[in-house]
């Protein structure tokens, strides 16, 4: 009696490590293997397409930024990409089975399941695309280029009468005109020149060199013995009127003007700029202005802070939101935001910046392809937000000293 319990019991542990042993192995096969010396979860290959899998948290405010870019990815590329999120909070196992040491942190894995690399911290849908593009993963085909090296038109206004910041017509009724060791400088109206006088490394001596128009006479006075009426045009943008002469009724002495003229600055490139023709920046809590789309996206890296840019669409003056965050688009608003950045050819015959005046963000392609039809003196080349930031992310604090200086362009 004593033998059969005995064997009864052999009989049963035998069983019950089977038991053990099957249900390991069924845990094995159904869940992710682990990536050879990584520690690294291999997700098996889904529908013969490759795969993003995004681990981080609910809760966390750059997983927060992605969730809308990874449901718009999941709907874009349906049937060519999977894309997958994974809550660690809820999912602790994950964190180790994926390898990751913080979040959100993405991994790309090929059709087959293999890892081809892996993303750690915030990430732009441009980022995701460029990389997946970069791994030999193309999911959209690139955008034809659109750029225009020379004006389709050829201009036959006379030089001096360009507007040596702005390149707008300089009416004679509102001539400045800076003679300087190089050349005379001429500008459309005052406020062009403080832009100037606030883009020269050293301004010593330029405000002597300058005269104004006397907007009754049209005889040239010297700038700072003038007076200047303040009012505003039909257009709702300041204007400024140069009267020979000091303290003539409701004027502003030069002082004043200079301080008023002074008073907002870019804060990029630190040029002097109208609220009504800038772009409002929200950094840092801070409400700050712009002097272009470009200088604009350059104070995420002056600053080392996410911002929130809003712009006009050079075309129909739509209200344009742009988000970063970690140095990259975390947003677009409206998503096909898209901009022209002009460039002009320089004396090697290459392309560069045409300055502040010449950059312009539009809601679509379409409507940057019709502000091309009706400014055929544009040049320049169609870029993404994200390429622009990118540049701008790239510059030195020395270059960011040196931004948009006269001479000294790193715009």
């Amino acid at each position: 009696m004593r033998t059969v319990t005995k064997l009864g019991i052999v009989l049963l542990l035998v069983a019950a490590v089977g038991a053990v042993v099957i249900a390991k192995r069924g845990r094995a096969s159904a869940g992710p293997a682990s990536a050879a010396g990584s520690g690294a979860a291999t997700p098996p290959a889904t529908a013969g397409i490759p795969r993003l899998v995004d681990l981080g948290a609910s809760a966390c405010i750059p997983c927060k930024k992605m969730a809308p870019i990874l449901e718009e990815l999941k709907v874009e590329m349906a049937g060519k990409l999977h894309v997958e999120f994974i809550d660690v909070w809820k999912n602790p196992d994950a964190k180790a089975q994926y390898g990751i040491r913080l979040i959100p942190t993405q991994v790309f894995y090929d059709a087959a399941g293999k890892e081809l690399g892996r993303h750690e911290g915030f990430m732009s849908r441009e980022d995701i695309l460029a990389r997946w593009a970069a791994l030999g993963v193309p999911l959209v085909a690139p955008a034809a280029p659109l750029a225009r090296e020379t004006p389709l038109n050829a201009s036959t206004r006379p030089a001096d009468q360009a507007c040596f910041m702005c390149d707008g017509d300089v009416v004679p009724a509102t001539l400045v005109v800076t003679k300087t060791a190089a050349a005379a400088r001429r500008f459309c109206g005052p406020h062009c020149f403080f832009i100037y006088l606030s883009s020269l490394p050293k301004p010593d001596g330029i405000e002597a060199a300058t005269t104004v128009t006397d907007a009754r006479t049209g005889a040239a006075v010297p700038a700072t013995a003038a007076s200047y009426r303040v009012g505003y045009g039909a257009d709702g943008r300041p204007t400024v009127e140069a009267i020979a002469g000091a303290g003539a009724p409701g004027t502003l002495g030069w002082e004043k003007l200079k301080e008023k003229e002074l008073a907002v600055r870019c804060a990029f490139c630190d040029r002097a700029n109208y609220p009504e023709d800038s772009s409002r920046v929200k950094a840092g809590g801070a409400n700050l202005y712009a002097c272009c789309p470009v200088c604009g996206l350059g104070v995420a890296a002056r600053l080392q802070q996410d911002l929130e840019l809003e712009v006009k669409d050079a075309l129909t003056g739509q209200a344009l939101r742009i988000t970063t965050m970690s140095g990259s688009v975390a947003a677009l608003d409206p998503p096909s935001v898209i901009a022209w950045h002009g460039q002009k050819k320089g004396a090697d015959g290459k392309m560069v910046s045409a300055g502040c005046f010449k950059q312009f963000f539009f809601a679509s392609e379409a409507n940057l392809r019709t502000w091309l039809d009706r400014h055929p003196e544009a040049t320049g080349k169609r870029a993404t937000i994200g390429e622009l930031l990118a540049d701008k992310m790239k510059l030195t604090p020395q270059q960011i000293k040196g931004a948009c200086k006269i001479g000294d362009c790193a715009n």
